[in-house]
């Protein structure tokens, strides 16, 4: 069995940033990433050493520091494997992609680092191919260098779409258009509450210049109220804040809502002196508030993980003060861009629509699965519906479904989206299979720097 002090889990800035943070202190650290290289989602790298999309220069100072940090630091690096979990033994399991097993690793502390996932509120017809989360999009333009092909529609809420809309722009095919559920520029008091953080503004400026220049469409508080196959691709059917609708003809429509903790299926995890491992969150998959707050958290938490196993006391104000100046930022971003109908969009969605992809469960299966006198739990309609059964184990839905379940049925104690996930390792699917094949030894995919 291998014995470590930390292991971290996740690639991006938080899990690089704890990771740096724990080698210098001393203790032993392996990094476990699922990707063949480090950087996460904010700083994905291209493949095959193209020119991947081009970010604002503060983004890839930040990448470029960071970079060089963990290049010279000789931190362990474990490719290409996923984390399930951690068993009754207090080992750390492993799916390593090259072995096609699962490998079991012991360690003082664990670090969970796995980032954000986006936010997608279910429309009629979202389930269709051609279909995707902006975020997705702009993950392919990292890697490729390339942006989607064809009419690109980009809908949904938040920031996120202005800098997809840009990116997409300066590789030579800007959406049609962009449809926004808020209305930014009717809070100019909120707005202006963002020069506190020039580095953020001047981020966000860059990609809204990159958008406007390029003729896009911003229909501010729109929303896509349904897509449907059509002879010339796909009817987006929208509707402005006055009740307006319009229909644009496009070949791919990327969705939005904001983003939340990748943490789905996590179980209730604190910082136990008396318990091994210690495992704690960073980063986004705690609080998502951004690339510069999950460095900062990165190394909070590498700071408590080094306090609780050698007994010092490293400081964590400066870092805190950087978490929470990020805080606020996201909460004037949340102002800024919230929806113009305070309405919960799934109030008027019709039956047809599918709230579980995986499943492809409706919202005509939920309603019918409520019509019972005592109300219909979270933990029911999975069970007997099969809502967040499916491959992606709630992490797109069960939230949506516990807000529909709240619409139409009286609860006592109303639905939330752990009704359907719960708690439980390992966090994801693994195959029987691999189970099997479990080891303990290390394999030829750990690897030193930045391969």
């Amino acid at each position: 069995m291998t014995d470590l002090d930390v292991i971290v889990v996740g690639g991006g800035p938080a899990g690089l940033a704890a990771a740096l943070a724990i080698i210098e202190a001393g203790l032993s650290v392996e990094l476990i990433e699922q990707r063949l290289t480090v950087g996460g989602a904010i700083f994905r790298q291209p493949i095959d050493s193209i020119e991947g999309v081009p970010q604002h220069r503060a983004v890839r100072g930040r990448w470029k520091a960071l970079f060089a940090s963990y290049c010279q630091s000789g931190i362990r690096l474990r490719h290409s494997c996923v984390f399930l979990g951690v068993d009754s033994d207090g080992v750390v399991l492993i799916e390593d992609r090259h072995q096609g097993a699962v490998v079991r690793l012991r360690a003082r502390a664990v670090v969970i680092a796995t980032g954000a996932i986006e936010k997608i509120l279910p429309r009629p017809g979202w389930e269709l191919s051609g279909i995707s989360t902006a975020g997705g999009l702009q993950v392919m333009m990292k890697e490729t260098g390339r942006p989607p092909n064809g009419r690109v529609l980009l809908a949904g809420n938040g920031p996120l779409l202005i800098a997809v809309a840009a990116q997409m722009a300066k590789l030579g095919n800007p959406p049609v258009a962009v449809v926004e559920a808020g209305d930014p520029l009717r809070h100019p008091l909120v707005s202006s509450g963002l020069f506190a953080y020039p580095r953020l503004l001047s981020e966000a400026f860059s990609y809204l210049y990159g958008m406007t220049t390029s003729r896009t469409t911003w229909l501010r508080g729109s929303v896509l109220k349904r897509v449907r196959r059509c002879d010339g691709g796909m009817e987006a059917i929208l509707a402005d804040r006055h009740g307006r609708v319009q229909t644009i003809i496009v070949d791919r429509v990327g969705l939005h809502d904001g983003v939340k903790p990748n943490h789905v299926g996590l179980p209730d995890i604190a910082a136990q002196t008396d318990a091994r491992p210690i495992i704690l969150k960073a980063g986004d998959c705690r609080e998502a508030l951004g690339s510069i707050a999950a460095e900062a958290d990165g190394r909070r938490v590498a700071r408590q993980v080094v306090n609780i196993l050698s007994g010092k006391t490293q400081a964590l104000k400066d870092v805190e003060t950087t978490i929470a100046q990020q805080r606020r930022a996201q909460s004037l971003l949340s102002a800024l861009f919230a929806p113009v109908d305070p309405a919960s969009p799934l109030a008027a969605l019709p039956d047809e629509t599918i709230l579980c992809r995986c499943e492809g469960r409706t919202v005509g299966d939920l309603r019918l699965l409520a019509q019972r006198s005592d109300g219909l739990s979270g933990r029911e309609a999975k069970h007997n519906g099969r809502f967040s059964m499916g491959v992606c184990q709630g992490r797109f839905c069960a939230a949506n479904v516990a807000e529909m379940l709240n619409l139409i049925s009286t609860l006592q104690t109303p639905a939330v989206a752990h009704d359907l996930t719960g708690q439980r390792w390992p966090i994801r699917p693994v195959s029987i299979g691999a189970l099997t094949c479990a080891t303990s030894q290390h394999d030829s995919n750990d690897e030193r720097g930045s391969k």
